[in-house]
């Protein structure tokens, strides 16, 4: 089972085994991680990874919890 916690002013952080591909579906080197996070605000210099540049410039961003709408048929 793969834990992802969305942080508060802050990263994914997704906790498990895990393996997290490029847009051509070629695998991250993650050496044998089972906790990383993932930058949630875009000025981190290691992307997709946070390297804490959030803190840094003082990002902000609360992500709450809640229910999504059922999904539509497919047509």
């Amino acid at each position: 089972m793969v834990k992802i916690t969305v942080n508060d002013n802050g990263p994914i952080r997704i906790e498990g085994t895990m393996t997290i591909c490029d847009a051509t579906g070629k695998e991250y080197g993650l050496a044998g991680r089972t906790v990383i996070s993932l930058c949630r605000c875009g000025l981190s210099a290691n992307k997709p990874f946070c390297d804490g540049s959030h803190a840094r410039q003082g990002w902000q961003a609360a992500c709450p919890a809640r229910d999504l709408p059922p999904q539509k048929p497919k047509a």
